[in-house]
């Protein structure tokens, strides 16, 4: 008769990656109790299976056996090839793993090197037998995760060899081999999902979900795996009170195989019902269901509960957020008890930058995150720059009648003073928007607002360069539509995003004046290795219905800087006055080209080639294009890259410095 056990590599691999994931642990198969006639009372008690490797005590001090003596020529290890005369002599050694190569993946070998006693320290010069007991735990470390992969019948055996190479204490240096004989990897026989046909129409879906099939090879972390799969596949199916029991499997030693019996108790399919807040919830019931992407009703997905969790905590209003699911009087209803607890609402906040151009600027400002409850948020906000004086008063509601959508409004009086023009402007704005965000990144995101903008301005005639102030009343309707399809917000690697801008204005100075001002803007990734990125940029831009001059000069086109053509000062690309001062434009285009370099693990290179012209013209003018070139330097933070640019004009005019340096987060476009 076939002995019939559960295989130990598999229960402690479970048990070591599995605890808390619903999948219990396997239960243990019994060997058949022996006849009377086979029970002696003298005979020694087997030894208890050990279940895990002892970590072993580096400090202990014993004789090193180095290597194991045995009378089994057949199944010994080669002989060590060296001697150590000195076994109190620390000394340096090597680890080589030999059998193993063509047998497991890179995970088991990380996961070796990850808990081994060797490579754990192999820095630090050790005794003899300080590495006798590091190679004899690693050996039945190396066989356990053999035994995972489902190689059962594996032998490790150590080995140590003493080479020629000394060190600067004359004392020789060691290899020590871990000799592996894998044997054949155990497959599955039968895999037996026993309660899943109370899935019903769902059953043949979910089965596939489980990846284990009859024939596969016998690997813990698979078995694992697959579990999780399963248990993800039902709560996506609505079975919200669906259990997964505790996997059975038998190994048969004799024949290298086994049986896998998985219980599954489905339940019935379930429809969201309600949702019950508790805890001290800075949100009440009603606006936590606005932020939910279901509706009573819907069914189950075990996926939208998660996604309703995320998006609470990116509130940034709770600090900690439970939700459970509840079954209602109905067996087929699930109710949400959300317990949350609030987070600190106040956020005092500040910044300081310089940018070529642009001088220093130093932005400081205080937030309430639920002034207007529910997520209303007032900010208080001031800048002090060489170049830009601000004070503003913001309001802003997220998650405004729905999820994702954002009601704002601002209030703020400013002072700019740079080269091109200078404009005391009192501004009253606001809109709503359908944002994008790292919880949901959305293809589509649009906004549509309204400004009313109060502005005393200075420029220069073209004409003759003389100074001159103005003083305009502007309303404006400005809207955006936007694609994004690339892989991420700020470190894109593939896809493309459009962006189009249009805002009707009207300007009353010295009568009444109608225009339109439009930008369109474009651009796309493509990966060309792991480690490099080509991206490119176009941006085009038109005023029509007014003049150049009659433009107020806060809302003409303007280039250069780190946002447009990089190599170029903030605002000075362009047709200049008699003073060499950008008197800005009607019309431009740009383009922009890199090559984004990851240079280790969190540092990356970028060169990059720009381009761009401005005109006073409705049309942008091809003959009189500017270029910059230059490299910038990149950190890839947890929150985005921080990057650093520097860039020289390849056609400067007069007056352009020959470096320009720009610092900011996230990639340029």
């Amino acid at each position: 008769m076939d002995s019939r056990q559960l295989g130990r590599g598999i229960a402690v691999a479970m048990a070591a990656a599995g605890a808390g994931l619903a999948l219990g642990p396997p239960a243990f198969a019994q060997e058949p109790m022996p006849s009377s006639s086979e029970l002696d009372p003298s005979a020694p008690l087997d030894p208890i299976p050990d279940l895990g490797v002892a970590w072993p005590d580096l400090q202990a001090e014993e004789p090193a056996i180095l290597p194991p003596e045995t009378t089994d020529h057949s199944a010994a290890p080669p002989a060590a090839s060296g001697q150590i005369d000195d076994s109190a002599a620390a000394r340096r050694y090597v680890v080589a793993l030999n059998g193993v190569d063509q047998a497991v993946d890179a995970d088991l070998l990380k996961a070796f090197r990850q808990q081994s006693a060797l490579e754990g320290g192999i820095k630090k010069p050790a005794n003899a037998a300080q590495i006798d007991r590091r190679a004899r735990a690693d050996s039945d470390l190396l066989a356990e995760l053999l035994r995972a992969e489902g190689f059962y019948d594996a032998r490790v055996e150590p080995r140590i060899e003493v080479s020629g190479a000394e060190d600067q204490n004359s004392v020789a240096a060691v290899t020590v081999f871990l000799d592996a004989v894998p044997g054949e990897q155990y497959k599955f026989t039968s895999v037996e999902l026993p309660g899943l046909e109370g899935a019903g129409a769902d059953e043949s879906e979910l089965r596939e979900k489980f990846a284990i099939k009859t024939g596969d090879p016998v690997v813990a972390k698979d078995v694992i795996a697959a579990g999780i799969a399963l248990k993800v596949a039902l709560g996506q199916r609505g079975f919200a009170t669906a259990r997964i029991g505790d996997q059975d499997i038998l190994i048969d030693h004799e024949a290298r195989t086994a049986q896998l019996v998985l219980p599954v108790e489905p339940g019935p399919v379930a429809r969201f019902g309600e949702i019950r807040v508790t805890g001290q919830p800075p949100l009440g019931a009603r606006h936590v269901e606005r932020i939910a992407r279901f509706k009573p009703g819907d069914r189950f997905k075990q996926s939208e509960v998660d996604d309703l969790r995320r998006a609470l905590v990116a509130t940034g209003l709770v600090s900690t957020v439970e939700v459970k699911v509840t079954p209602a009087s109905s067996s087929q209803v699930v109710d949400l008890d959300v317990h949350l607890e609030p987070a600190p609402m106040r956020t005092i906040a500040g910044e300081v930058g310089y940018g070529t151009g642009e001088g220093l600027r130093a932005e400081a400002s205080w937030q309430h995150r639920n002034f207007f409850n529910p997520e209303g948020a007032l900010t208080v906000r001031g800048v002090v720059g060489t170049q830009e004086q601000l004070a503003a008063v913001s309001f802003r509601r997220n998650n405004f009648r729905q999820r994702d959508q954002v009601l704002n409004a601002q209030i703020s009086a400013s002072n700019v003073d740079r080269k091109a023009f200078a404009a005391k402007t009192l501004l009253l704005s606001g809109g709503i928007e359908r944002q994008s965000n790292f919880i949901w990144h959305k293809k589509w995101t649009w906004s549509l607002g309204g400004e009313l903008a109060l502005s005393d301005e200075r420029d220069t005639i073209e004409s003759t360069g003389e100074a001159r102030r103005r003083k305009f009343f502007i309303a404006a309707v400005p809207a955006t539509l936007g694609y994004d399809g690339s892989d991420d917000l700020l470190d894109p690697t593939k896809g493309f995003r459009l962006l189009g801008r249009l805002s009707p204005e009207v300007s009353f100075q010295s009568g009444t004046l109608t225009y339109a001002r439009a930008q369109f803007d474009a651009s796309a990734y493509h990966p060309l290795s792991d480690r490099v990125v080509a991206a490119g940029r176009v941006r085009l831009g038109t005023i029509v219905g007014a003049s150049r001059d009659q433009i107020a000069p806060s809302r003409r086109f303007y280039a250069g800087g780190g946002g447009s053509v990089r190599g170029y000062g903030y605002q000075q690309l362009g047709p200049r006055d008699a003073d060499n001062d950008p008197i800005g434009g009607r019309s431009l285009a740009e383009f922009a080209l890199e090559t984004r370099i990851r240079v280790g693990g969190v540092f990356g290179i970028v060169p990059f080639f720009d381009g761009g012209t401005l005109s006073t013209s409705a049309t942008p003018s091809m003959k009189d294009w500017q270029f910059g070139a230059g490299i910038g330097a990149r950190y890839y933070s947890s929150f985005g890259p921080i990057r650093i640019d520097v860039g020289t004009p390849l056609n400067p005019q007069k007056g352009d410095g020959r470096v320009a340096v720009t610092v900011s987060l996230g990639q340029a476009f």
